[in-house]
């Protein structure tokens, strides 16, 4: 069957970063005409495919609703935004700036110019904050889990959802709310506050020391970027609305992780424990099923598979 939106014009937001690269990949390879947008704040110019239309804007920006406006998109598929979570504990109002206003700049120049469907990149762990015991007897998260953000960031991600609702009873696009599990992958960037899995590969690589944040028990659902393209795809594809899980249903600690990424880098290195940061949640996990029933989704690359094709990429950037 033919992708829905194979020959039109799709809008990819962030998508010179991680996530969005790939996601902006796979669009140019179901002969989608994309269109990326991002201020190059934390992606890299050199992630944009070939084939892709490459715009340096911020999406708060009126150039950016004047570019959704003149080109018609069909499709939005929207990465963009202020992810660092301590950033916006320290400063919730650019947070919110980001996060929530550059995202109702598109919509808003979208919504009486050819825009069908939103794609958006949320947040599981983010949103749900610790695993209720009363829920699926504290084991993985569904979507009717309590959402209960411990952060700015969270918050602005659940408040995004709301605002897709809204655009969806009113105006009738086509919404998905895709709830991530923790991503990693080629591409990670390992600066910054970024996903551990990118940091401790380079610096293992590197032989440099790595530190594990306080007891190294808490979890979290590790999810391939690939499978997340894979998700996004899917609910591209779909008819209809809604609110996606997309995670392994798999909780991996971090010590755990630490050792598969140390085997694979061959570091040998000694697993030393620091401080424990104050306020990090303890667990996360979610579970898929119904990402499974109304997209026909699931998760294809295990931990151990993906970190080892994740240290290969990293290693190889680190030979070049």
């Amino acid at each position: 069957m033919a992708f829905p939106f194979a020959g039109k014009k799709v809008l990819v937001t962030g998508g010179a970063g991680f996530i969005g690269s790939h996601v902006a990949d796979r669009l140019v390879a179901e002969g989608c005409e994309v269109h990326v947008v991002d201020d190059l704040s934390g992606g890299v110019r050199e992630n944009v495919p070939e084939g892709a239309t490459f715009h340096e804007l911020d999406i708060r920006s009126d150039a950016a609703a004047a570019l959704v406006e003149e080109h018609r998109f069909a499709a939005l598929c929207h990465l963009a935004a202020q992810m660092d979570v301590r950033r916006s504990v320290a400063d919730p109002t650019f947070d919110a700036d980001v996060n929530v206003l550059g995202f109702l700049n598109l919509l808003e120049a979208g919504k009486d110019h050819g825009l069908e469907k939103v794609a958006f990149a949320s947040t599981g762990g983010a949103i749900y904050g610790e695993p209720d015991p009363e829920v699926n007897g504290g084991g993985p998260q569904p979507e009717t889990h309590p959402t209960r953000p411990m952060s700015p960031y969270g918050i602005t991600k659940l408040v995004s959802e709301h605002y897709l609702r809204f655009y969806h009873q009113t105006y009738g696009i086509e919404t998905a709310a895709l709830r991530f599990g923790n991503v990693y992958g080629p591409r990670q960037n390992p600066h910054g506050e970024a996903g551990v899995v990118a940091i401790f590969a380079q610096r293992l690589l590197r032989g440099e020391p790595v530190t594990i944040n306080g007891e190294g028990r808490q979890t979290r659902d590790y999810v391939y970027v690939g499978d997340v393209v894979r998700a996004f795809v899917a609910a591209l594809a779909a008819d209809g609305s809604g609110v996606f899980n997309v995670g392994t249903g798999v909780e991996t600690d971090v010590n755990e992780l630490f050792r598969h990424i140390n085997t694979h880098t061959g570091a040998g290195a000694d697993e030393v424990h620091g401080p424990a940061k104050p306020g990090e949640q303890e667990r996360s996990v979610l579970d898929y099923s119904h990402t499974q029933r109304e997209l026909g989704w699931t998760p294809e690359v295990d931990v151990a598979t993906g970190l080892e094709r994740t240290v290969d990429w990293f290693r190889q950037r680190e030979r070049a």
